[in-house]
């Protein structure tokens, strides 16, 4: 896989789409719901990590656009990716559900905006 700074929009499309296969897999749920549902879980732990892995790979390939969008949290997306993905049994799920409920939908109205910024400045 080529990684081109011009990728950048689609390292975004990948974390808008990922953010939003968790908002589907959450629909309807309340906390206990999710604690209780090992499945939803795995699928959410997955979708993180995709959005943590886009996150990297933006900071690789284009410091520039991380400079320029300080409030995008790229590096602690790929810094939970790694908790989640390598802390096995040991994941907070409690911290996951916050993150779901209380950061996602910023993140997603954040990066919709910067997207649109991109697809007018080209």
């Amino acid at each position: 896989m080529s990684r081109d700074p011009l990728r950048v929009p689609n390292y975004l499309d990948h974390i808008v789409d990922s953010i939003d296969r968790i908002f589907r897999y959450c629909a309807g749920l309340d906390e206990n719901e999710f604690f209780s549902n090992q499945l939803i879980q795995d699928a959410v732990i997955r979708n993180f990590a995709v959005i943590g892995e886009a996150s990297r790979n933006i900071e690789r390939v284009s410091p520039e656009f991380v400079e320029a969008n300080p409030d995008l949290p790229l590096s602690f997306a790929y810094d939970m990716r790694n908790i989640l993905v390598h802390g096995y049994y040991q994941v907070d799920l409690k911290v996951v559900w916050d993150t779901v409920k209380r950061d996602l939908p910023t993140l997603r109205d954040r990066l919709i905006a910067v997207r649109r910024s991109i697809e007018s400045e080209s």
